[in-house]
């Protein structure tokens, strides 16, 4: 601005654009551009204004839409450098210097469009990263620290940039936190800079592939259980967790989601959350089914056990090697310096070996199967129970951690937890946590409603021993079954329904364990048949006691908490009661609502 003229032509200019104006000293010399990013000043543009040169022969409008046909550019941000327009900044720069779009300019003569030397507005780029001088580049460093900025764009007017600024009265005009990187990765002139890896190079610390760890647990039986207790490890050693499975979606303990999110759609959820810095996720056969899995690798996958299978002829998955295949799908996405832990007591898991992308943990009680003999000899990692404790060993090498040290397993009393604990202990051991922190978290770590609802969750109601747990197919009832005749009890009781979409032969199996095991049964008819006709379930369940050995009475009830009820009513001292449930928060809840007013109505009022 060098006259009134042009004072109140910019004055007007920027008005109409807000209402608030900032007036600058004007500094002159040429445009530069320094990319700041991570305390380093790794590049450097010089900036020219859109302009033509002239020809003698073609006008301003034809040169500019010569120019225009140059492939690089194009509209907007999305090419190397964008189109000249011919719009009313340009027309009032050119009769700054005495033209009009149709003037025919002399051949050599440069004929600004603009003022400024934005890409956006038709300008071009020459690169001169290699030019600056040390001290200018510390200073347009100091402006980005000075602004608080990691990644800037530094706008520095003077006539040299090889120069201080301070010798040639150059300045900084601008600092600017979203910057272009057009200018340096495809510059009109000179050479390319890698800005980009550069800016990427400062997310992540040296060596650090931006990934963090993740844990797949699949299997028939245990799933849960297992995810929730290598959760608890990671947490106990300080590592923000997210965690998905049958119950909802956690991120370090806070419950963000609910119902059943065993599938990849929860899986990407947690990943992309930016407070995490280690997932375990159940991964069940539904989501696999539909969508795969939410992650493209895992550092640990975990097979619990496979045994008769669960949803057998659903989804075309109609035998046991079926859904070996699809859960065999966690294995092969194992990374090559991670672990499949897998279950060495159920063959078919034990297979799944040979799919593995790295390294195996194989887990089991006995450890003289031959598979777990081979496997250490071969200079390999087994976990294995040695009397009253855990063990895990790698050649001579052995942590053990004691049953009683393990609150899951009830003092080593329960089996189906002591293989959960091993598994997860083995995931644990693929991680690198501390053993120290590792048995700090079997202590802790409980089978309540709050940490593992639905998971042998056991009530004392009026003297006698109440448990609700999730289990749903014959394995999980045979499980529950062994574990249960291990505590002592007057009389047995359970309360049981079936799923509909499971075959007949799944729904009498239940059954048939069942009335060998306990003296009432309670049959009940889930919410919803999946598919059943009314009474057919109950129907294929009474089958299943037709030779029972132990019941003595069945009743059958309309409704879970009608046969809950039922149950607990019947309940004396020193008597046992299973509760296989089917709505697990809602089921929960009747429960401990019930045992509340019982212990109420037990306790002696205050005169």
């Amino acid at each position: 601005v060098e006259t009134r003229g042009h004072l109140d032509a910019a004055w007007t200019a920027a008005s109409e654009i807000s209402s608030d104006v900032l007036v600058e000293r004007f500094i002159p010399g040429h445009d530069f551009r320094a990319l700041v990013v991570g305390g380093q000043l790794v590049a450097a543009a010089r900036r020219d204004p859109a302009h033509v040169i002239g020809d003698g022969v073609h006008t301003v409008r034809e040169l500019v839409e010569e120019v225009n046909l140059d492939p690089r550019r194009g509209e907007g941000h999305a090419t190397p450098l964008t189109r000249i327009r011919l719009d009313e900044v340009a027309v009032t720069q050119l009769a700054k210097h005495g033209y009009t779009a149709e003037s025919i300019p002399p051949r050599g003569a440069r004929v600004l469009l603009r003022h400024n030397a934005n890409l956006s507005t038709g300008g071009t780029a020459t690169d001169v990263t290699d030019d600056v001088h040390p001290e200018l580049a510390a200073r347009a460093v100091e402006a980005a620290q000075t602004v608080g900025l990691d990644i800037a764009g530094v706008d520095i007017v003077c006539e040299n940039i090889g120069r201080p600024l301070e010798e040639q009265g150059g300045g900084i005009v601008e600092v600017n936190a979203a910057p272009g990187l057009r200018m340096h990765l495809a510059p009109s002139y000179g050479k390319g800079r890698a800005v980009g890896q550069a800016i990427i190079s400062t997310m992540f610390a040296d060596g650090d592939d931006g990934r963090i760890p993740v844990v797949a647990v699949t299997g028939t039986n245990g799933k849960t259980t297992t995810v929730r207790l290598i959760a608890h490890l990671l947490a106990g050693s300080g590592a923000r967790v997210g965690m998905t499975n049958t119950d909802g979606v956690y991120v370090n303990g806070q419950c963000i989601d609910t119902g059943d999110c065993s599938g990849p759609r929860s899986a990407r959820n947690v990943l992309m959350h930016p407070h995490v810095d280690a997932a375990v996720f159940e991964t069940a056969r539904g989501g696999m089914l539909r969508e795969g899995l939410g992650f493209d690798r895992c550092k640990v996958a975990v097979v619990t056990n496979i045994g008769v299978g669960d949803h057998l002829g659903l989804n075309f998955i109609t035998t046991v090697e079926d859904l070996a295949v699809l859960k065999r799908v966690v294995v092969q996405n194992v990374s090559p310096d991670g672990t499949a832990v897998l279950n060495a007591a159920d063959p078919i898991v034990a297979t799944m070996a040979a799919s593995c992308p790295g390294s195996v943990t194989f887990f089991a009680a006995d450890a003289q199967l031959p598979l777990m003999v081979t496997h250490r000899a071969q200079g390999h990692r087994v976990v294995y129970v040695d009397r009253d404790a855990i063990v895990v060993a790698h050649g001579d090498s052995e942590h053990r951690i004691a049953l009683n040290d393990i609150a899951i397993t009830h003092g080593g009393t329960i089996g189906f937890q002591i293989e959960n604990a091993m598994a997860a202990v083995g995931a644990a051991w693929a991680l690198g946590l501390d053993w120290h922190a590792v048995r700090a978290g079997m202590r802790s770590f409980v089978s309540d409603t709050r940490t593992a609802p639905g998971r042998f969750n056991v009530f004392d109601h009026r003297g006698a021993t109440v448990i609700a747990d999730y289990g749903h197919n014959p394995d999980a009832i045979a499980a529950l079954t062994r574990a249960i005749e291990a505590m002592p009890a007057r009389r047995r009781f359970v309360v049981i329904s079936g799923a509909g979409d499971r075959r007949d032969e799944d729904i009498r199996r239940q059954t048939e364990i069942l009335g060998d095991a306990f003296d009432e049964i309670v049959l009940y008819e889930d919410q919803c048949q999946r598919g059943r006709g009314d009474g057919e379930v109950l129907a294929l369940l009474r089958q299943g006691l037709a030779g029972a050995r132990r019941a003595r009475t069945v009743d059958e009830i309309r409704g879970e908490f009608l046969a809950i009820d039922n149950a607990l009513d019947r309940l004396a001292p020193g008597d046992l009661c299973l509760i296989l449930i089917d709505q697990i928060d809602e089921a929960l809840a009747h429960i401990a609502s019930r045992v509340a007013l019982a212990r109420a109505a037990a306790t002696p009022v205050a005169a």
